[in-house]
C-alpha cells in the first residue's frame, strides 16, 4: 500500500487549484458611491496585442475589424460610409505596422483607428472594431483613447444591441476649440425615444455634453461608462461626470465597438476631414456579467465562497498599465485574451479558457493523470 503522505501531497495541490478573484471584480459607481461585483472580464493591451488578424479582417483577441458599407440614407448625412477592414491597424511595441497613409507620421503605439481624407465614390472611407461576444451585460466598461485633432470625425467607444438599446461616449472633434479650451463629449442613450427624433440624440434627454478640462486629443485619458440596471454612470479619469436613468437605460446583454468615422452632418460628425485622420486606442478594460449560460455555469464552478479572501477582487482606481491577466491566477476560469501572439485565448484554471469549457477542470484533471501516474511509480518501489 502507498505511504499516506502521498496522498496527502496529493490533496494539498488539489485543493490550491483555485486562484484569487474566482467571485468576480469589483467596483464603486455612481453618484451614491455604491459597490458592484461582475463576474467575467474581457481586457485587452492594444499597445502590446495585434487585434487586427495580420490585417486581413480576422478575429483576434475577442476583436474582429469591420467591413461594410452604408448609403448616405443610411447613415443620415450627405455622404455614405465605408468601413474598411484597412483602416484598423495595430501598431504595437512589440511589431508596429508602416502606416499607410501619405508621408511618415510619428503615431502612438495601440489601436489605430483611420478616417481617411478621400472619399471612395460618395463614401468616407472609416474604421471600426467590435468584439466578437455578444454576451455583454451589466458592467463597467474602460476605454483609454487620444482623439484626433482633425476637424470633421467623430471618435466612439460603446455598447449596442440595437438602435434602440445603445450606450455611447462620442467625441466630436469639430468641436474642440484649443484656443478658448472648449473640449465637449458627448455621452448618449440611444432609445425609442431617440428612434422618435430621428435619432438625433441632440432632441433628446438621453444626450449629456460635458466639457472636458483637458484636450482629448493631446493624450491617453480614460473614458468609462459603468451600465447597471437602472442607471449608467459617465466617467473620465476616473471622475464621475453624469449619471443617466429612466427608460433610456439598456434591458439587454450587447456587444462593444470602437470606431471612428464621419458622413458630413453639419450636426453631429460634420466634416469629412481635410487630412487623414486618426484616433488611437491604448487599451479597453471590461468587466462584466456575461449572458452566456456556459459563462453562468463555469462561475457558479469556480466562486464558492464569495466572503472568503481574495474571492472578490477590486479593479484599481483608473489605473492604465494593470492587466489582472498579466497576473498569475487572477483569471481563474474565464476567458482570457491576453496570452499567445496567435490571439487564440489561453487554456487553463490561471489564465482561462476561450472554448466554454471549464479551465479549472482542465488543470485539475492534468494534475491528477500527472500525480496518478507518480502514484503509480512510487506505490510500485514499495
Amino acid at each position: 500500500m502507498a505511504p499516506s503522505w502521498i496522498f496527502t501531497i496529493l490533496l494539498l495541490l488539489l485543493g490550491s487549484v483555485a486562484g484569487d478573484c474566482e467571485c468576480g471584480y469589483s467596483t464603486t459607481t455612481g453618484s451614491d458611491d455604491t459597490r458592484h461585483v461582475f463576474t467575467d472580464l474581457h481586457e485587452t493591451d492594444f499597445i502590446h496585442v495585434d487585434v487586427t488578424g495580420d490585417g486581413k479582417g480576422g478575429a483576434s483577441h475577442g476583436w474582429a475589424p469591420q467591413g461594410y458599407n452604408i448609403s448616405s440614407q443610411a447613415s443620415r448625412g450627405p455622404f455614405g460610409e465605408s468601413f474598411a477592414v484597412r483602416n484598423v491597424m495595430s501598431n504595437t511595441i512589440k511589431s508596429p505596422n508602416t502606416f499607410d497613409g501619405p508621408g511618415t507620421l510619428g503615431l502612438d503605439a495601440g489601436l489605430l483607428l483611420l478616417v481617411r481624407n478621400v472619399k471612395e465614390e460618395d463614401r468616407v472611407s472609416v474604421a471600426e472594431i467590435s468584439t466578437t461576444g455578444l454576451d455583454y451585460f451589466y458592467g463597467t466598461f474602460r476605454a483609454g483613447i487620444k482623439t484626433t485633432d482633425a476637424p470633421g470625425t467623430c471618435s466612439a467607444f460603446f455598447w449596442y444591441q440595437n438602435d434602440t438599446q445603445e450606450i455611447d461616449i462620442e467625441f466630436l472633434s469639430a468641436e474642440f476649440d484649443k484656443a478658448k479650451g472648449i473640449f465637449p463629449v458627448n455621452f448618449v442613450l440611444q432609445s425609442e425615444e431617440a428612434a422618435a427624433a430621428g435619432y438625433n440624440a441632440a432632441n433628446t434627454t438621453g444626450l449629456r455634453r460635458v466639457n472636458l478640462p483637458f484636450d482629448p486629443s493631446t493624450g491617453f485619458h480614460e473614458y468609462r461608462f459603468d451600465f447597471l440596471h437602472d442607471k449608467v454612470s459617465f466617467y473620465a479619469d476616473g471622475e464621475l461626470l453624469v449619471e443617466a436613468t429612466g427608460s433610456g437605460v439598456p434591458t439587454t446583454p450587447g456587444h462593444l465597438l470602437l470606431s471612428h468615422w464621419s458622413n458630413g452632418n453639419p450636426g453631429w460628425s460634420q466634416g469629412p476631414p481635410t487630412v487623414d485622420a486618426v484616433t488611437t486606442v491604448s487599451y479597453v478594460k471590461t468587466y462584466f456579467n456575461s449572458s452566456l449560460e456556459q459563462r453562468q455555469r463555469d462561475f457558479a464552478l469556480r466562486c464558492k465562497d464569495p466572503t472568503a479572501s481574495g474571492a472578490v477582487c477590486a479593479i484599481p482606481h483608473h489605473n492604465a498599465t494593470f492587466f489582472f491577466s498579466n497576473g498569475d491566477n487572477l483569471t481563474p476560469n474565464q476567458t482570457d485574451y491576453g496570452g499567445p501572439d496567435n490571439g487564440e485565448p489561453v487554456d487553463g484554471g490561471g489564465k482561462g479558457d476561450g472554448d466554454g469549457e471549464n479551465g479549472a477542470g482542465v488543470l485539475v484533471a492534468q494534475i491528477w493523470a500527472f500525480w496518478l501516474t507518480m502514484v503509480i511509480i512510487l506505490y510500485a518501489s514499495f
